[in-house]
Parts: structure tokens; sequence; C-alpha cells
């Protein structure tokens, strides 16, 4: 097996995977309610500071001086 058939299949394995795990989220409500409480608070926390200071470093990097 080449490297190459290595990776796309295991690429295929994850996501079949993935896909699995979601159905089963999915499927109960009290899962569902869980998957969906535990997404905002990430994308209120984590994903918005890691937003920020992807914005922030652009900025920067573009040559730009913050003002303040």
């Amino acid at each position: 097996m080449t490297e190459k058939q290595a990776q796309t299949t295991a690429n295929i394995v994850m996501a079949a995977a993935a896909f699995g795990a979601a159905v089963f989220v999915l499927r109960d409500p009290k899962r569902r309610r869980l998957a969906w409480q535990v997404t905002r608070q990430y994308l209120a926390g984590p994903a918005a500071v890691w937003t920020a200071a992807t914005v922030r470093r652009a900025w920067d990097e573009s040559g730009h001086a913050a003002r303040g």
C-alpha cells in the first residue's frame, strides 16, 4: 500500500466515523441538546478568542498601526 492509498483509506474511515457519530448524537434529543450547548459555548469562547487574535495578527502584519 502506498502512502497516498493509506491516506485515502484513513480519510474514508475518519469520514465514516464522523458521520456515524453525528447520526448517533442527532437521533437522540438529549444528546442533540447537549451538542448544541457545547457548540454554542465553544463559539462564544475559544472560537471567538481565536478569531479575534487572527484578525489582530492579520491587521498587524498588514502594516497598519493600531490606534489607541
